[in-house]
């Protein structure tokens, strides 16, 4: 399955030019992650975070940046889960407007316990997980 998700480009997010300003991604990008979280796996980093003591820190990023984004413009995110690791989350993201490929973006996140460790992901959520790239995948 697909998340789906559309942010429109604010004047905050560019540049002088009007272009996004690289960093600026990384944030719609990670918000992307986390109303995925709220959204499909009923599960928030308010949660996670402030509830429960614990997080899912990004530990790896893969970006290309295929053509600029604009002002005004309203960028179409996808994400998909690729992998479930113990710990681990494999994300793949691509942001385009009108069809146009902008960005490609792969993550891995990981959840960390309230020791500030990487544990296994709770039942709950890993269970959600699976079943989103399972639908995904067809099985």
């Amino acid at each position: 399955m697909i998340y789906r998700r559309r942010i429109q480009v604010e004047f905050n997010h560019c540049d002088p030019a009007g272009i996004v300003f690289y960093p600026r991604y990384f944030e719609m990008l990670n918000s992307v992650i986390e109303n995925f979280f709220a959204e499909v796996l009923s599960y928030s980093f308010a949660r996670i975070h402030i509830d429960e003591g614990c997080a899912v820190p990004t530990v790896k990023i893969d970006t290309d940046f295929r053509a600029p984004s604009r002002l005004g413009e309203v960028l179409d995110f996808t994400l998909e889960v690729e992998h479930v690791g113990g710990s681990s989350l494999r994300l793949a993201q691509v942001v385009s407007v009108d069809g146009q490929v902008k960005l490609e973006h792969r993550s891995t996140i990981v959840w960390v316990g309230r020791d500030g460790k990487a544990a296994g992901w709770p039942g709950i959520i890993r269970d959600k997980i699976i079943e989103f790239k399972e639908t995904r995948d067809g099985a």
